[in-house]
């Protein structure tokens, strides 16, 4: 099944990109590969989940702000290529998660991005994956995501 056909699917409605917030283009493409800008999640204009894990939030608030970013990221490629079906793999997905120190469980907050992306993909939606605990992001967003795709 396409990855638009998986989308309609679900009842997943993706959410106009946001601009960008600086001197940066949305998404580049470049040799076969689509990579995208950093995606916080956003919805209907506003950081959706602000604050740190392990201080502000759970991991399942992390996992849906993760997927929500994610999401966005998601959009942002659709926007540049038109379709999503011209998406061949997942190959690389980066979330940072800001963390209260003490906080290890960036990973599980990860989970929840790498799960759209299979709902979405199926096994080529399961990218090689980094999930990094940071200080701070910018607006004060819980996580924050980069994706790569392969493109057709």
């Amino acid at each position: 099944m396409s990855a638009e056909a998986r989308l309609a699917e679900l009842g997943l409605m993706l959410p106009e990109p946001p601009r960008p917030a600086g001197l940066y283009a949305p998404t580049a493409a470049w040799g076969g590969f689509l990579f995208t800008a950093g995606q916080v999640p956003f919805r209907d204009g506003q950081v959706a989940y602000r604050g740190k894990l392990g201080r502000d939030l759970t991991v399942e608030e992390g996992r849906a702000a993760a997927r929500l970013a994610a999401l966005n990221g998601v959009a942002a490629a659709r926007r540049h290529l038109g379709s999503l079906d011209l998406v061949t793999r997942v190959v690389r997905l980066t979330v940072y998660v800001a963390s209260a120190e003490g906080f290890t469980a960036q990973p599980a907050v990860a989970d929840g991005a790498s799960e759209l992306l299979r709902e979405l993909w199926g096994e080529a939606g399961v990218a090689a994956r980094s999930a990094v605990g940071v200080a701070e992001l910018p607006l004060g967003a819980a996580v924050e995501v980069e994706l790569t795709f392969a493109m057709a």
